[in-house]
């Protein structure tokens, strides 16, 4: 076990918007360690959601993101030889973490042609409360809900 608790690393805000969310997308898109195609790929996509909406790219990727943080989350655990899945409030940089990766596995996932194309489709998705990341959100708190009767179990 750890003496202490891990400290949390500072991470730089973006060069072009200066917003430390947009720093968390591009570091969960990268792959390889190749940044600088995944930036230039999340500009276009943000110069797509100015194109399509007309208002101002991180605007709409920071209603995107609170429509889709979850307010609860089910965690399972082992109780008398029984599993079961208990809802637990979700903490705020879990709740950014979430969303962050549920947008760009429903953009991954659409049929689009270029990744920035994906991804600005579905961050407009999400600002409009549609789209598969909220959908998921909202999968999430359904089960959440069902399971409400063992919430007694969480420390």
């Amino acid at each position: 076990m750890r003496k202490q608790k891990a400290k949390k690393r500072e991470i730089t805000p973006d060069i072009l918007y200066k917003s430390k969310i947009v720093t968390k997308l591009i570091n969960k898109l990268m792959y390889k360690g190749n940044k600088l195609s995944i930036e230039k790929q999340v500009y276009e996509a943000f110069d797509y959601i100015n194109q399509k909406t007309g208002h101002n790219p991180l605007k709409v990727y920071e209603q995107a993101l609170n429509n889709v943080m979850p307010r609860v989350i089910v965690k399972s655990r082992r109780i008398g030889g029984a599993n079961y899945k208990i809802p637990v409030e979700t903490l705020p940089y879990r709740k950014l973490f979430l969303a962050v990766r549920w947008i760009i596995v429903s953009a991954r996932e659409r049929k689009n042609k270029t990744l920035s194309e994906k991804l600005a489709l579905e961050i407009i998705d999400a600002a409009k409360n549609s789209g598969g990341a909220v959908k998921r959100r909202e999968e999430i708190e359904k089960i959440a809900e069902a399971n409400k009767a063992f919430a007694h179990f969480r420390w």
